[in-house]
């Protein structure tokens, strides 16, 4: 009796191993989309339209392939600050929830790449006072609701394009920070991110155009990236603006050298 419990415990441990391998493993996963299609988003949270005073759709107006790209739009300011005690954010996307698909979660590092076209103005606020703020992406290892550790990439008045919660949350603290060229808008820009989520070690850095931008430490990882979205996230003072997405790869890769392959 004694044996046949061993040996199921045994076996049970010999289980318990390969689940973890598999969860630590690299499956060359690919997401793709070209927003031909809401279906490509069907299984995961879209942000209801109308919902922040933003509104979002696919649109003809502009497209880098295919007859259509992710429009999202803002149609008013959510209030006269960036300051209040209640977070008032606009918010138009649909967020990608890689846990959710037949291929599972995406283990890291991977690359990130995609087109954003960008109309806005965004305002420098009195001193002490937030200013204002675009964020063309948002990656995550959190898979609950809550999207408790984040990892944004956005632009300010001063139009550097950099990363955001590095190397820990609430912080901007960085390896390598662009100041000298600014994101152009009204033109379609290649955003590339570089994301490597290890317990240990991890680091992100984003390209603009083919060129480095930001480079930062990223601390709270654990191996696996589990959600993201890109579209509009903006904050609450702004009172219009207009984003424009296409072309979007989330990509498994086995190092930096094998990602710069896709950043050009």
């Amino acid at each position: 009796m004694k044996t046949i419990k061993l040996s199921i415990v045994l076996i049970l441990s010999m289980m318990s191993c390969r689940i973890d391998q598999e969860i630590v493993m690299q499956n060359n996963r690919l997401f793709k989309t070209s927003f031909e299609s809401i279906s490509d988003f069907s299984d995961f949270y879209i942000v209801p339209q109308g919902d922040y005073d933003s509104n979002h759709e696919l649109s003809i107006e502009k497209i880098i392939s295919g007859a259509y790209s992710h429009k999202a739009w803002i149609t008013g300011p959510r209030s006269d600050t960036n300051d209040g005690i209640i977070y008032l954010p606009h918010r138009a996307y649909p967020t990608v929830q890689l846990y959710k698909t037949s291929i599972g979660s995406f283990v890291t590092p991977c690359i990130i790449t995609f087109y954003a076209n960008l109309d806005i103005t965004l305002q420098d606020k009195p001193l002490g006072q937030i200013d204002d703020w675009f964020s063309f992406a948002t990656l995550s290892p959190d898979k609950s609701d809550n999207w408790v550790r984040t990892i944004l990439v956005n632009i300010a008045p001063d139009r550097m394009l950099r990363l955001v919660h590095v190397p820990d949350q609430g912080k901007q603290e960085y390896i390598y920070q662009n100041t000298t060229l600014e994101y152009p808008y009204q033109e379609w820009v290649r955003i590339s991110i570089y994301i490597d989520l290890s317990e240990e070690n991890g680091y992100a850095k984003l390209y603009q155009n083919g060129t480095l931008v930001s480079h930062a430490k990223v601390n709270g990882g654990n191996g696996v990236l589990e959600q993201a979205h890109f579209g509009l996230y903006a904050s609450a003072a702004i009172s219009s603006g207009t984003i424009y997405n296409d072309d979007l790869e989330i990509r498994e890769v086995r190092n930096e050298s094998e990602a710069l392959e896709y950043v050009y």
